[in-house]
């Protein structure tokens, strides 16, 4: 690290609802944080068309729109941020030494990680073409679009039966596609599923493609992997429910993650194993994945991070 190095008492990696609250938050503690907004600046939510389960937005609002209105907040109140990615972090002593894309040297007294998780997708060229257009990998988001309609959920996991289950609630008809002939879920969730009369479960079939027009989607090609044999199913919605994958390969070898590769914190905290590291959002939450309580921990790790520094100054 050169000593032309920047040094920052705050830096913020990451800018969904978790790294701007923790700006805002951050900024008017006077800690003066510096944002790094990563590759996609606003995160997943910039991928979705109408958010209307965030207070605050009485008539909804889209997801880039509300991550522009986050963005302006933290602004407001002088928080740096910065259109770029960070390439290195060395994590082994405080100040911690983060390199970026720019070529920037950062010698940080805290770093709150709100680098997020991406959801998995199959890798359809149609499924890319109809993203926000019906194609949604979050049921908990969008399912409410698709109330009286019938809709496909693709996984076979907890992940799939529980969007399947919820889906069921609010739709005329849910087809659960699975490639295998049995659920991997657990034992509970695979009795749900198989109980509940209006989810039906497409055994050995993958998607080939998802079919629709200027208005969405409208089908789905699908194949049965033993005969080969091809069918059609009509359906407005499609959600893809194979998993996350967190944004962590940064922090690995240096921070405390699970098998999937979520940052682990402490109970009622977002500190991680390394005093001065916190981490935010869905970088280290995999069970409820909102923007709401995204930001809500991006608020507490910025309270955090200012306790932290005040304890370091006495």
């Amino acid at each position: 690290m050169s000593e032309t190095a920047e040094k920052v008492k705050c830096l913020i990696i990451g800018s969904g609802p978790a790294g701007y609250t923790a700006a805002i938050y951050a900024a008017r503690a006077d800690l003066k944080p510096v944002l790094y907004q990563g590759l996609q600046a606003g995160g997943q939510l910039t991928t979705t068309t109408e958010v209307e389960n965030f207070p605050g937005y009485p008539e909804g609002i889209d997801g880039p729109g509300m991550m522009q209105d986050l963005e302006k907040q933290a602004q407001r109140f002088e928080a740096d941020i910065r259109f770029g990615i960070i390439t290195k972090a060395d994590l082994s002593s405080r100040p911690f030494k983060i390199s970026a894309d720019d070529g920037k040297e950062i010698l940080a007294e805290t770093v709150i990680i709100a680098t997020g998780a991406s959801a998995r997708y199959l890798g359809l060229e149609s499924e890319e073409k109809f993203k926000g257009q019906g194609v949604s990998a979050c049921a908990t988001c969008d399912g409410f679009f698709y109330r009286g309609q019938e809709v496909a959920v693709v996984g076979g996991g907890d992940t799939a039966a529980e969007e399947a289950t919820y889906l069921s609630k609010l739709c005329k008809k849910v087809y659960l596609i699975h490639r295998r002939d049995e659920l991997r879920a657990s034992k509970a969730m695979v009795k749900r599923v198989l109980n509940t009369p209006n989810i039906e479960v497409l055994w050995n079939h993958i998607p080939k493609e998802i079919l629709g027009d200027m208005k969405g989607v409208n089908g789905v090609r699908l194949q049965n992997v033993v005969t080969s044999k091809e069918k059609k199913i009509d359906v407005t919605g499609f959600f893809v429910a194979i998993g996350h994958k967190p944004n962590t390969d940064l922090f690995k070898g240096q921070l405390d993650m699970n098998k999937t590769g979520y940052l682990i914190t402490k109970p009622d905290s977002t500190a991680t194993n390394i005093p001065g590291v916190f981490a935010a959002g869905d970088v280290q939450d995999h069970v409820f994945r909102q923007a709401i309580t995204a930001a809500g921990t991006g608020c507490m790790a910025a309270i955090e991070a200012e306790r932290f520094l005040s304890e370091q100054e006495n």
